[in-house]
């Protein structure tokens, strides 16, 4: 049996500090601990912390920022690799797609400074549009990927990978998934490497892709994909642990504990990088077991991989393509390859759950927007945000939504097609920021006939809260110029803006009209903080006057989550009674209420109040 192996970094270490940290945190301290110098994103879920983490540490050790998208953030990881600086660029699966031009463009120049890009996959879309697999990018750009199956993995990796970078002229990728990132555990920190800046390369054979470049490039890199695999052949981040013959298991990342905890004594072979695959390490290890599984989340790379390499290898047959997995499905998908038996079937009472569909938050600025939109009758393209949560009842407001930006390119299409129904598109600030802008031009350049709703809540709501160009701070929450939307909506050419409170419904549907009826590119920018935003609107809370109210249920249109149904009745139809403990008080449900029943709670008796 071929010996297994010692990873480097893997064990903690007891002389050094232990520190419970998430796996987004913990690749944040191993670029810090790198010698990362400058650092950038675009928030999503689940990568976003990483870059919040690395704003934590000293600015004078690093710059960290968010950029607009993806791709800026790449490109500025680029920079300053280029300039001989350790980088990073970090951003969720979907986020690749953003970035994907320079990505692949990349690969053939390589890197002066180590460049690393963090990427967190979404098994289960628990937060996303899909449920695309990194490794595959990885594939079709020839970039290494680094899979750590837990946090302190997921430090000794990203920081191996700055090594790795300079060592074989490349960007590396560090793939999480939501597991990793927002799983806590113990972690042995060290300190800060110091890593001098290197000279910037004056060489534009390598650093400038025209095409005579790039075809000598390319060569180089299928030259780096052999010198990779002949590392990994060795590399201590693979690990053979020996067990039972009969049938052996190779996986990667957090597929890795959920293999362990069901099958303790099997022989595995853990995988820590899961692209490029070190040919002969597969094949031994194959050779030494009777029969071959690979348990990976998503696609079957490995498994592939393997098969044409001419090993029978098992593994999608008995675990799924799509969702998370979890010890119990990995222990069902073993149970029917026969490896384990089934578990004896006991009866058992199991609670059903109660399914309670996501929803917008009390007061949200945005659903005034979306009940003129459902007044209007128009047909609307939706974008990436919170905001995506109108497309459900009661609000009803979406019919598509793409991508990041794609709202007004849709919108455009959709009115160029000749719809009948008026057309708006709905799109967030930061969105906008993202991807919007293009969109827009195209816009006015093309001549659409279509209103823009730009929903401005002065944040990057949907993941947290992050500041972006248009809220006036970066991410170390130093002041910065703000972009003015209506001023930079006239600049591409729009003749017809205006701005709305958000929290004023009659100016808002009358406001909506008014564009629709314009014939061109309008544009309204409905404007008010998002309500977890610090800066927000907070009472007084609201409450219905028992006696008038008539159970019209108006208010419930608007499905905020502060309104809930009442115990007394009047006509067989259950008042409406409101949340105190939510109510921020926005008077959107006083708006729309038929008869003024619904007033401030400080101008109320206990007595005449909803309860």
């Amino acid at each position: 049996m071929h010996a297994a192996p010692e990873i480097v970094g893997n064990a903690q270490d007891p002389l050094k500090d232990l520190k419970p940290l998430t796996g987004n945190e913990a690749i944040a301290r191993g670029a810090w601990e790198a010698g990362v110098r400058v650092a950038a994103a675009y928030p999503g879920t689940p990568s976003t912390e990483i870059m919040e983490s690395l704003a934590g540490y000293p600015a004078e050790d690093l710059h960290a920022q968010w950029s607009t998208n993806e791709k800026v953030a790449l490109d500025v990881a680029m920079g300053a690799a280029f300039a001989g600086s350790r980088a990073l660029a970090s951003m969720k699966h979907v986020g690749l797609n953003v970035a994907a031009d320079a990505f692949m463009s990349q690969s053939y120049i390589g890197v002066n400074g180590g460049l690393v890009l963090a990427i967190c996959d979404d098994p289960g879309i628990h937060s996303s549009q899909n449920e695309q697999d990194t490794r595959i990018y990885a594939q079709l750009a020839t970039v290494p990927v680094l899979e750590p199956s837990d946090a302190q993995e997921a430090l000794d990796y990203t920081r191996l990978a700055f090594d790795l970078s300079e060592q074989f002229d490349t960007m590396v990728i560090v793939r999480g998934t939501t597991r990793l990132s927002h799983t806590r555990s113990p972690v042995a920190i060290g300190p800060r490497k110091q890593v001098a800046v290197r000279p910037f390369i004056e060489n534009p054979a390598k650093n400038v892709m025209i095409p005579a470049h790039a075809r000598r490039r390319h060569a180089v890199v299928l030259e780096r994909e052999a010198k990779l695999k002949e590392y990994l052949e060795t590399a201590t981040i693979n690990r053979w642990e020996t067990g039972d013959a009969s049938f052996g298991v190779i996986t990667a990342g957090t597929c890795y504990p959920y293999v362990r905890e069901v099958l303790p004594n099997a022989s595995v072979l853990k995988l820590g990088a899961s692209w490029p695959l070190p040919e002969g390490l597969l094949r031994r290890y194959c050779e030494s077991v009777e029969r071959v599984f690979v348990v990976e989340e998503l696609e079957p790379v490995i498994e592939k991989e393997l098969r044409a390499l001419g090993i029978k290898a098992e593994g999608k047959q008995f675990f799924s393509r799509m969702g998370e997995f979890s010890p119990e499905l990995v222990r069902a998908g073993f149970e029917q390859a026969g490896v384990l038996k089934p578990r004896a079937l006991r009866a058992s009472w199991a609670p059903e759950p109660l399914v309670r569909p996501p929803v917008l938050c009390a007061g949200c600025p945005h659903t005034s927007s979306f009940m003129a939109v459902r007044a209007s009758g128009a047909r609307v393209a939706g974008d990436i945000g919170c905001y995506t949560l109108a497309c459900l009842d009661p609000l009803r407001g979406l019919d598509t939504t793409v991508s990041m930006g794609s709202s007004i390119g849709n919108a455009i299409g959709m009115s160029k097609a000749g719809d009948t129904k008026p057309v708006i598109a709905s799109i967030g600030d930061s969105t906008f920021l993202h991807a919007g802008i293009p969109g827009l031009i195209d816009a006015v350049y093309n001549q659409a006939n279509i209103t823009v709703l730009l929903l401005d809540n002065h944040i990057t709501a949907m993941t947290g809260g992050q500041d972006h160009p248009g809220t006036g701070k970066t991410l170390r929450g130093e002041q910065a110029p703000k972009v003015d939307y209506e001023a930079l909506v006239r600049a591409v050419g729009v003749s017809w803006v205006r701005t709305v409170d958000s929290y004023d419904l009659a100016q808002m549907y009358q406001t909506l009209r008014e564009a629709i009826a314009y014939r061109g590119v309008s544009v309204i920018i409905s404007n008010r903080p998002c309500v977890l935003d610090p800066v927000k609107i907070k009472g007084p809370a609201l409450s219905i006057v028992n006696e008038q109210c008539n159970a019209c249920q108006s208010c419930m249109n608007l499905g905020c989550p502060a309104m809930t149904w009442g115990e007394d009745t009047f006509e067989g139809r259950h008042k409406v009674k409101i949340d105190q403990a939510l109510c921020i008080g926005c008077t959107l449900c006083a708006q729309v209420c038929t008869v003024d029943c619904i007033k401030p709670s400080s101008t109320i008796t206990t007595a005449t109040v909803m309860q």
